[in-house]
This record gives C-alpha cells, structure tokens and sequence, in this order.
C-alpha cells in the first residue's frame, strides 16, 4: 500500500475527528468508568478504552495491514512497514478532572522513523499536526518554537511518574531544576507539552517514564517547529527538548540534577 505521508496525516485526522464529539460529551459526565492500572494514581475510563477501538477502527478500514501499538492494548505488527501510536487520551486524569492538558494523540512511523503526528488538545480544541521534512502546524497555521535565548527566564514544561519511589527522585532533581529557570508547569499530558513547545507556549521540556505513544506525535510536531532534542535522554522513556538557543545549557543542567536517575 502506499505510504505517502499526506495520505497518513489525513487518516490520522479522520480518526481523531471520529472520537472528539464523544469525548467532549464525556467531559460533561459524572461517570467515566474509571479503574487504575499500574498504580494508584495511574488512572484508565471507559472512555480511553473506546477512543483507542474506534480510532484502531478508523485506520484499519483505510489501511488495513498496518501496524498499531496503543495504550491500552492495541498491539498489530503489520506487514506495510507503517506502525501507528496511540494514544487515545493522553492526560487521563486531566480528563477525569476535567482540566485543561488532554488530548487525543496519533503518530505514525513509516520504517522504524517517525513520519506524521496529530495531536488534539480536548480543551482548547486545538489541532496540532506535522509531517516529517514539512514542518508543524497549529490549527493548519505554521508554528514555530520559541526565540528564548536565557535558560534563567525560560518556561519549562515537566511530569511525573505514576510510582511512588520515582516520583519522589523527580521532586528531589525538580530541587536543582527549578532555581536554575523562569518557572515550572506541570499541564498532565506529555501531548499537550511538546506541542506547547513547538508553538513557544513553553521554551524546554523534559520528562522520565514515557512510553512510545506519549511522545510519538508531539516530538515529530515538536522537532518539526524547530526544538532540538536530547539524543542522550531519549533512552528508557525519558525525553528533553527545548528552543535551539537554551538547548545545550538546559541539557546540562538537566544533567547535574540527576534527572536520567529519577
């Protein structure tokens, strides 16, 4: 089958615009279905589950020997070399409260490389979109990272893991992070951050504890704005991004807090 990025942008917004009238009634409801999965704190609705089957359903019936990999279970290997990341509502517990950082979030790898991202924050009902070597997209106008140039008065965007003991390692690198920048934001949803970064909302971000479908669709919209990326970190679900001018000091400094550690 064809793999034309255009072609895969289009499919990933068909499935989205498929799920987001059922979401935003369910945001209005006072009962979500809402279970935990690896913790506690780690929180899974109804509707999480039926975004991710309707989305899976949406892309089949346009290209049905894909791959998938989702949050909440979908796992197809394909055979045309696609792979599509889902994450059907990243920032659940943003959701549940119905607070401002969740999203609807789709990726696309075409051989192992990241090639399109669209990502629809559920709030602000804003999407986000980009293509691999075209560059990224607010609401189909160019976007573009921040022109920040002092890490001391640069906005950083951060989360945290839903265990316990890591968390507390977080707090404690937050210590040395934190003095060193303008400020901290905690938005809940790795989605909606990296896009705050390519659209200059917020000048670095970083996080420890993602999986695959957190960051697929916002680090492609992200590094298609111009943010450049820790390659370094980018091991065992950790990330770190920022506007090119604070990069390599950010990175530094993310370094001597120990946040590879937390």
């Amino acid at each position: 089958m064809s793999t034309a990025l255009s072609e895969l942008l289009a499919i990933a917004d068909d499935a989205i615009d498929a799920v987001l009238p059922r979401l935003r009634e369910a945001r209005r409801e006072l009962d979500l279905g809402v279970e935990t999965k690896s913790t506690a704190t780690d929180l899974v609705t109804a509707f999480d589950r039926w975004s991710e089957e309707s989305i899976v359903s949406c892309i089949t019936a346009a290209r049905p020997d894909d791959g998938f990999i989702g949050e909440e279970g979908a796992s197809v290997a394909g055979t045309t070399g696609v792979v599509w990341l889902i994450d059907p509502i990243d920032g659940t517990t943003n959701f549940v409260y119905d607070l401002p950082g969740s999203s609807v979030s789709i990726g696309a790898s075409v051989d192992g490389s990241a090639a399109i991202g669209a990502v629809h924050d559920l709030v602000r009902d804003e999407r986000f979109r980009a293509t691999r070597g075209a560059g990224a997209t607010l609401d189909a106008e160019p976007i573009a990272v921040s022109a920040k140039k002092e890490l001391a008065t640069a906005l950083v965007a951060t989360g945290f893991a839903y265990d316990a003991d890591r968390r507390r390692a977080q707090a404690i690198a937050l210590v040395d992070v934190l003095p060193a920048v303008r400020d901290i934001r905690r938005m809940g949803g790795a989605a909606v951050d990296l896009c705050s970064l390519a659209c200059g909302r917020v000048d670095g971000y970083y996080e420890r504890g993602l999986s695959p479908w957190d960051s697929a669709a916002g680090a492609l919209i992200a590094s298609e704005a111009g943010a450049v990326f820790d390659d370094r970190t980018d091991v065992g679900g950790a990330l770190a991004g920022a506007t090119p001018a604070i990069a390599d000091e950010f990175f530094a400094l993310l370094d001597d807090a120990g946040i590879h550690d937390a």
